[in-house]
């Protein structure tokens, strides 16, 4: 085997042993594998703040990335040096590029009911959940029957972002539209046990060798998932995965024109429309903060053009569509 076929291969093995996500995987290989190509394929541990500079500033002058696409190879190449090579990056002096800081695009409660009644089914639901719960995308479609709380009125989501978990609150009027999506999950399973290679629903591999009968329970199944099971890139193992993003990412993009809305709405501006109307509502920030997962006040500041008036009991903005 060549040996930066082997070096790419060290590179799944560490990501996979730390639980990286398979998405972050791939980019980050690509992105080792594309420094390594533009060094003429030397071995990194013969490389340094030279290369890497001239990779990344290659990027930005020629390639014209934007800064975050700069950052992301920046992360990809210290993920390199430190985690496999295990060659110390202090000695090298970067920073990561700034983002031009952009105010968020936000709806309004009606402009959001309006793209609403052009959606049905699925993507009614999903989108539903995107703004009644802030959720992000990958939140809602990684959604598991588990974490439904149909007594608490809560959703807890697992593994967001920073990998960590939180509890949102929960749209009453979503509770019916739910209970049959999770039964439409549950038939779906049914069907798919009927297969003898299936292997259930897809798991972390750390966690399925910990607990090997849970890919087939209940509990586990994803609320939304592929129409059909697939084979696992990292096992080879046929499971069920969830929903693809663009299969939301296309029907949002629709019901957003078909409304009527010039705005550059896309699903990820309705979490920054939940965040906005419960501050307008006079929500405390702070519990704005703890829905959204922000780690830092700071990030959640962004939509303070509001009142600060502390509330608890929290009602979902989506239920106030429909008073």
């Amino acid at each position: 085997m060549p040996k930066k076929s082997k070096l790419l291969e060290q590179v799944r093995q560490v990501i996979r042993a730390k639980h990286y996500a398979y998405s972050t995987e791939k980019t980050y290989v690509d992105w080792i594998n594309r420094f390594l190509v533009f060094n003429n394929e030397k071995h990194p541990k013969d490389m340094g703040e030279k290369e890497i500079s001239e990779f990344l500033t290659s990027l930005a002058n020629e390639r014209k990335v934007s800064a975050a696409t700069q950052n992301q190879a920046l992360n990809a190449i210290v993920f390199l040096f430190k985690n496999v090579l295990n060659k110390s990056f202090s000695d090298f002096h970067f920073k990561h590029t700034r983002s031009e800081k952009r105010v968020p695009v936000v709806l309004s409660p009606d402009e959001v009911n309006r793209i609403l009644s052009h959606l049905q089914g699925e993507v009614w639901l999903m989108t539903s959940l995107l703004y009644g719960c802030g959720l992000r995308l990958k939140e809602c479609l990684r959604l598991r029957i588990k974490d439904i709380d149909f007594e608490l009125n809560e959703i807890v989501i697992r593994d967001g972002k920073g990998n960590k978990d939180r509890k949102t609150i929960f749209p009453e009027r979503l509770k019916e539209a739910l209970s049959r999506q999770i039964k439409k999950s549950l038939l779906q399973l049914e069907e798919n046990m009927l297969i003898n290679e299936f292997h259930g629903a897809s798991m972390p591999e750390a966690l399925e060798r910990k607990y090997p009968k849970a890919p087939k329970e209940h509990g586990w199944q994803y609320i939304f998932p592929a129409k059909k099971p697939g084979t696992d890139p990292r096992s080879g193992k046929l499971k069920q995965h969830y929903r693809n993003e663009s299969f939301l990412q296309k029907a949002v993009k629709k019901a957003v024109k078909n409304a009527g809305i010039t705005k550059n709405a896309s699903c990820h501006t309705f979490r920054h429309s939940f965040a906005t109307h419960l501050l307008e509502d006079g929500y405390h920030i702070r519990i704005v903060q703890e829905l959204l997962g922000h780690k830092n006040i700071q990030t959640t500041m962004v939509y303070t053009h509001i009142m600060n008036r502390d509330k608890y009991n929290v009602r979902s903005p989506l239920d106030n569509l429909f008073k």
